[in-house]
């Protein structure tokens, strides 16, 4: 059940380029999650949440260009390094693209943080949920489920803390 807030400036994309940015984002949040873009399950599972800053300050002045922040939550086991480095990589490609030349291509204007939910506090539809019930979901199958979840948790503990 991954979710994506989206801080991005009223005006700061064509209107078309946001929608397709957003819809880019679900797609390399799933990807790097590790689950199929493609799947209608692991999709139907995939939120976008738009903000809009009324606006951004830096070094307490005005921006003189937009500043984006996207924040990427996955349930814990999901992310390890290479996921993560891949999320921040990807989504700030995305974003300056889809700025379509509008501004200097600068990647200090894009902030990511890619946070991972600890299992057991996922709640959702009046309940928690744990990783092997959101991979059960998206899986099929119940006991896949908890067989992929126990694998990448067990990975995640080997890893250390983070």
């Amino acid at each position: 059940m991954p979710m994506l807030d989206a801080f991005i400036p009223e005006g700061a994309l064509p209107p078309e380029a946001e929608s397709s940015l957003l819809s880019e984002l679900t797609d390399i949040l799933l990807r790097n999650e590790g689950a199929d873009p493609a799947d209608p399950a692991a999709r139907s599972l995939a939120w976008v949440f738009l903000h809009r800053p009324a606006s951004v300050f830096v070094a307490g002045k005005p921006a003189s260009a937009p500043r984006y922040r996207i924040v990427a939550s996955v349930p814990e086991g999901q992310f390890d390094d290479q996921r993560r480095r891949s999320m921040v990589r990807e989504v700030t490609d995305a974003v300056l693209a889809a700025e379509q030349g509008g501004y200097p291509p600068d990647p200090m204007r894009v902030w990511v943080f890619a946070s991972e939910i600890p299992d057991g506090t996922w709640g959702g539809a009046g309940r928690v949920n744990t990783l092997a019930d959101i991979a059960g979901f998206v899986l099929g199958d119940p006991e896949r489920g908890r067989a992929y979840a126990s694998q990448r948790l067990a990975a995640r503990a080997a890893s250390g803390p983070r």
